[in-house]
């Protein structure tokens, strides 16, 4: 990148945030802090209002805004890939808002890029597993949740736990939503537990926000994630992989905490780090006759006792017949 367009490029981030680090332009454009502050000074004295703050960064003055900004043809196919994630994995009232943007988008688009959009919007498509948010009742979730986020207001919410099917009406102080394993989740302070839990959202059956406010100061979203991976009581897994069955588990295996692998004569060696043994033996179970479990015991004997359960039910129904 040339430096005209860099400063360019500086001008339109600072108008992004309300307040801007040097080392986050550093970081975003790759240069040293020096050339950011030399490309700061040189926007200074060609007459843009930026104001610097110590300890704080950098913002400019309220009101102070470019004409629209010009998109590159790459620029607005990336909005194409955008829209159609957007419209699969968040709930409807995100993806109509986000739609509602794109077209005020659109509307400084060139010509050009208007129509490579329109051409190419039917030859992309996202196709996740069913989305839980999507269903009747929960077209909001994801929006209410981000309002109080925003807002940093107690949201009164009924959750369905996943293993024992338990409801109960919770209070929470919310510190963050995170997508993963193709769901959405919530990490929040509840008040009936006093303590953090995690909500998975599809599982929310009801939300709302309180007109209550909280001042407890809570973690980062990023550093309670790191924390609770830091903590997370992990065992270790050694899988023998046939080379046959390696092709199904290119993807997958990384949701199960895979770590490294070493090939053999056999195929290759898989070692994995998780916190949940009973899923992982039945994601296990899965793979058939492609793998070979050799430590721990615990994960051999849970694969048997399912597979002694499910070959019991198939004899069942065979007498039944």
């Amino acid at each position: 990148m040339n430096r005209l367009d860099r400063l360019t490029s500086i001008l339109t981030h600072l108008q992004t945030k309300r307040t801007i680090t040097a080392q986050e332009l550093a970081d975003r454009f790759q240069i040293s802090l020096r050339t950011v502050y030399r490309d700061l000074r040189s926007l200074d004295e060609a007459g843009v209002p930026i104001i610097g703050e110590a300890g704080q960064g950098y913002s400019l003055v309220e009101g102070y805004r470019l004409p629209p900004v010009m998109f590159t043809k790459e620029e607005a196919l990336a909005f194409l890939i955008a829209e159609k994630i957007v419209e699969k994995v968040t709930d409807r009232e995100s993806s109509r808002h986000f739609q509602s943007a794109l077209f005020k988008i659109k509307a400084v688009l060139k010509s050009t890029q208007k129509e490579a959009i329109d051409t190419l919007s039917s030859q992309v498509e996202v196709i996740p597993k069913p989305n839980g948010l999507l269903a009747a009742g929960r077209d909001r979730t994801l929006q209410i949740l981000l309002q109080s986020l925003s807002e940093k207001r107690v949201i009164s919410l009924e959750y369905t736990t996943f293993e024992k099917e338990v409801t109960t009406r919770r209070t929470v102080e919310p510190v963050g939503v995170y997508y993963s394993f193709e769901q959405w989740y919530l990490i929040a302070w509840c008040r009936l537990r006093n303590d953090y839990r995690t909500f998975r959202l599809d599982r929310i059956r009801e939300v709302c926000i309180c007109e209550e406010t909280y001042y407890k100061h809570h973690p980062s979203l990023k550093d309670y994630l790191e924390k609770v991976k830091q903590e997370q009581q992990l065992t270790k897994v050694v899988l023998q992989v046939s080379a046959d069955g390696i092709k199904y588990m290119q993807i997958e295996r990384y949701n199960q905490g895979f770590v490294f692998e070493k090939k053999t004569e056999n195929g290759v060696e898989m070692t994995f780090m998780t916190c949940h043994l009973e899923g992982f033996a039945r994601w296990a179970i899965m793979l058939g006759d492609y793998i070979q479990v050799i430590e721990p015991q615990e994960i051999k004997s849970r694969i048997k006792e399912l597979l002694m359960i499910m070959l019991e039910k198939l004899q069942e129904k065979n007498q039944v017949c």
